[in-house]
């Protein structure tokens, strides 16, 4: 189990974002990286294409670059605050994350 998954609200608490929340749009297991939207955004110039019998001007694509696992923390739904997430079972077995500041199920 993941201590950080998709849909999830983090907050990024280092790099040139410091501070912001979003919401996961995907994670990279391999890789220990999240894209989170509106965090990290990038800028790439693409050139003029022509694409059948129709022309695509030429033009800057923003798009959400990956960051760091250990850069962003998991926002708690209950208490609101960036938390740490431990695991634990429930009484029917599952693996559930919950929130070490408030102890109440993330999941």
């Amino acid at each position: 189990m993941r201590r950080i998954k998709k849909d999830d609200k983090v907050e990024v608490i280092a790099g040139k974002d410091v501070g912001e929340r979003g919401e996961v749009v995907t994670v990279f297991v391999k890789e220990n990286r999240v894209v989170v939207s509106g965090v990290n955004v990038g800028k790439k110039h693409e050139k003029a294409k022509q694409v059948g019998n129709r022309q695509i001007p030429a033009q800057i694509m923003e798009f959400n670059a990956p960051l760091h696992v250990s850069n962003v923390m998991v926002v708690c739904p209950k208490c609101d605050k960036a938390t740490r997430t431990g695991f634990r079972f429930t009484e029917d077995g599952r693996k559930v994350r919950f929130c070490k500041k408030c102890n109440s199920n993330i999941d």
